[in-house]
């Protein structure tokens, strides 16, 4: 019963710390194949739920804000506006 508790709390932690090093390792990796980061076009300012299957989210884009709908089939465009200033 001994053997296995010290096998528990060296092993536990060991393998804790090999799962944060792989999704740190999987992040840089992902960063670096990303190449240099330029200024995007696209940004999303905002997302709301409102069911399951369809999401509304606000899209930047080129100086305007873009209302669409995502479902399973697909997105739909429904509204336009310029962009808003910030508020502070």
């Amino acid at each position: 019963m001994l053997w296995y508790v010290v096998k528990l709390l060296v092993l536990l932690p060991l393998i804790a710390g090999l799962a944060w090093a792989c999704l740190k390792l999987a992040k840089k990796m992902q960063e670096r194949a990303a190449g240099p980061q330029a200024a995007k076009s696209v940004r999303i300012i905002e997302t709301t739920m409102l069911s399951p299957t369809l999401k509304l989210a606000v899209i930047e884009f080129h100086g305007r804000e873009i209302l669409v709908s995502a479902s399973r089939q697909g997105l739909t465009r429904l509204a336009e506006a310029p962009l808003r200033e910030p508020a502070r």
